[in-house]
């Protein structure tokens, strides 16, 4: 028997005997009635329990240890109270299952943790209609589903996530992009983050004795443990992950100033809506500009980031102090004119086998299985409660049912209730005796002493953490906020928020919970909606009256897919830039034409949309790195620069991506695209 097998069964066998006994009990006593100790000798057992329990203390489930005399460890006393190990019941309502079978469902096989996160919903919602079960939503799609996106990151994210798990330091290749440099890293890893399609590590750098945050998809090669103790370190206390999650590129590092941008009142609502966590918004004086505009006050580390980003915001926005921050705009705006006036100097193109290999990092391919699959602890827990459920009903189950409730295979169902039939604590205390029939129907006998496993186990943290994750992604989109009320409830049963253990999601967009709850309940009650909209690439505002059928994300922030009766399709409206919502009274009938969903392949998840025009794009050899990890380069160049395509619809989204890159984009063709980006860096300059 595997090693690993032995001590899952000396640890379920521990769980239940402390559970059935129902009274403190000694170490000796422990040694000789629990499977698994008793052919140990006294130093043997000694470790072996040790061991265990710091195991089980690691998945959230505490032994209660009473030393009625100083330090005589066989005279210490153990229980198990059921509060420590049984979930404490949670109440939900019908509309929260429906949320989270909506979770599932949209989830399923393309997000990381899809598979603890099952497990999570079978304990959650224990002795009600397994939202594993219920009919799929159509009201809402995901373009970014946190999937870990190719087999290389896949196994990267699983090693990092034990890492967290079991505080191991890891040791791997990174390629540091800001310095173009490829080096050996040797990490404490402490959290992961999901943000913008992407997955961070924030851990303490060694070479740095500082938290640096790195991107799994710059991690070269394989992450491996830095050794091959039980544990390397134990994560501070004043460590708060969401200090890094609310942060925007320009405040990526040691903050070097503070800036402040005038906003003009046209778009001020939408850029306090978006950006207001990450700096302070205050009135601008008469001397800073009109009735209505704001000053936004924020820190930042990176001046170019925080430059291109003005410039992005085009002539409603200028950049009023510091002084050597504002000599950086209008410096980067004069080469950006300059190299549309007579054209970047271009290099020759190198041959196709000399071209540096592109490393594809988006991280939203879909994928048939997750990358991180639950402790083998926490399947066996759940097995147990489905069994003995069953058998105390009189019910066999089909094992098929089974296989694809805990995501296994056959083999590995026939070696989990191997593993359960033998959990006992001596004299014949077996919890349960169950068999596949050869109809494929499972036949189990729960033994009296299976009440440990008869009700549903705490969610340890990949559990916990799987369920917070998903909710935290999809958000207040789900109609009638059935989510959030979900998030509360298991946050309150659990006693602690698992946004601190391991992983936190950053969803793109910001602020649109109100409009989302009125564009959810339109959905839902099939009412029209009227929009106040901002487009912001012709800058003009509309009123529209449509047909909203789903919500639906993708990679900088949540959209309504409406039918659009005045212009006879479908659109979609991004929600932070709705400035208003308003439900009408009149019904409308769903279209069976129109498929909501049919897009959420594309643009929400590429971010390129489907054009009739494409544009050449000359990236500075400064920015070609990024270039190669986000966009599609078509030439590579003899100085580092690179030549690459965009797709566009319009000249006005155009010049706006090539204003973001501050002077390091430069549009090669076609002409007229050239032009309009010179005319619009003109209209910036101050005179």
């Amino acid at each position: 028997m595997a090693k690993d097998t032995e001590k899952l069964i000396r640890q379920l066998s521990l769980i239940s005997y402390l559970m059935a006994e129902r009274r403190p009990v000694t170490a000796p006593e422990i040694r000789r009635d629990v499977e698994g100790y008793s052919a140990m000798n006294e130093d043997a057992f000694a470790r072996r329990f040790y061991a265990d329990r710091s195991e089980l203390e690691a998945l959230g489930i505490q032994l209660s240890v009473d030393k009625p005399v100083e330090g005589l460890a066989e005279q210490e006393n153990y229980s198990l109270p059921p509060e420590n190990f049984h979930l404490p019941a949670i109440e939900f309502s019908n509309d929260e299952l429906a949320g989270l079978s909506t979770a599932l469902s949209l989830l399923d096989g393309e997000f990381a943790y899809a598979e603890p996160l099952r497990l999570a919903l079978q304990q959650i919602s224990w002795g009600r209609p397994s939202p594993l079960n219920a009919p799929e939503q159509r009201s809402i799609a995901l373009g970014i589903t946190a999937s870990a996106g190719g087999h290389d990151l896949s196994q990267r994210l699983a090693k990092i996530e034990t890492a967290i798990f079991r505080r191991k330091t890891i040791v791997f290749d990174y390629y540091t992009m800001q310095r173009d440099d490829l080096g050996t890293r040797r990490v404490d890893p402490y959290q992961l983050l999901f943000e913008g399609g992407q997955f961070y590590l924030l851990g303490r750098a060694h070479e740095r004795d500082a938290i640096r945050v790195f991107r799994l998809s710059r991690i070269r090669g394989k992450v491996a443990y830095a050794s091959k103790a039980e544990h390397d370190f134990q994560r501070p206390e004043e460590f708060d992950p969401r200090d890094y999650a609310n942060r925007i590129p320009w405040q990526f590092g040691e903050p070097i100033g503070t800036a402040e941008v005038l906003i003009a009142g046209r778009i001020a609502w939408q850029v306090e809506r978006h950006f207001g966590r990450y700096g302070t918004f205050r009135a601008a004086d008469a001397a800073e500009g009109d009735d209505g505009d704001r000053v936004f006050v924020t820190d930042y580390a990176d001046a170019r980031q925080l430059v291109a980003w003005v410039l992005g915001l085009g002539e409603h926005a200028r950049l009023l102090t510091p002084t050597e921050l504002v000599d950086e705009l209008d410096a980067r705006l004069a080469l950006l004119i300059e190299r549309h006036a007579d054209g970047p100097e271009l290099a020759p193109p190198i041959a196709p086998e000399e071209r540096v290999v592109e490393q594809n990092g988006n991280g939203n391919g879909r994928r048939d299985a997750a990358a991180i699959r639950p402790e083998r602890f926490a399947r066996l827990v759940t097995l147990a409660s489905i069994l003995i459920t069953a058998g105390r009903a009189g019910e066999r189950i089909p094992a098929a049912e089974v296989c694809e409730r805990l995501q296994i295979s056959e083999q590995e169902l026939q070696e989990d209730i191997g593993v359960l039939n033998v959990v006992n604590f001596g004299a014949g205390s077996y919890v349960l005796y169950a068999e596949v029939q050869e109809d494929g129907m499972i036949e189990a006998d729960p033994e009296a002493y299976g009440d440990s496993f008869a009700r549903p186990a705490r969610l340890l943290p990949v559990e916990a953490k799987a369920l917070v994750a998903a909710i935290d992604l999809i958000g207040e989109h789900i109609p009638e906020d059935s989510l959030t009320s979900v998030r509360r409830k298991v946050v309150d049963a659990l006693g602690h928020d698992p946004i601190r253990e391991g992983l936190q999601i950053v969803t793109g967009g910001g602020g649109d919970a109100d409009i989302a709850r009125s564009v959810s309940t339109a959905i839902v009650s099939n009412r029209l909606l009227t929009i106040e909209y901002y487009k912001e690439n012709e800058d003009v505002f509309s009123e529209r009256t449509v047909e909203p059928y789903a919500l639906m994300n993708g990679r900088e922030g949540w959209y309504v897919a409406a039918y659009d009766p005045a212009r006879g399709g479908v659109r979609h409206f991004r929600l932070d830039r709705v400035k208003r919502a308003a439900i009408e009274q009149t019904r409308f009938t769903p279209r069976a034409e129109v498929d909501p969903s049919r897009d959420v392949e594309g643009w929400p998840r590429t971010g390129e949309v489907e054009a009739s025009r494409r544009a050449r794009v000359w990236i500075s050899p400064e920015r070609a790195r990024w270039a190669r990890e986000e966009r599609s380069v078509v030439e590579e160049l003899a100085d580092g620069a690179v030549v690459v395509e965009l797709s566009f619809a319009g000249l006005d989204w155009l010049v706006r991506e090539v204003l973001k890159e501050a002077g390091d984009a430069a549009v090669l063709e076609p002409d007229d695209a050239r032009t309009a980006v010179r005319v619009a860096a003109n209209r910036l300059v101050r005179v």
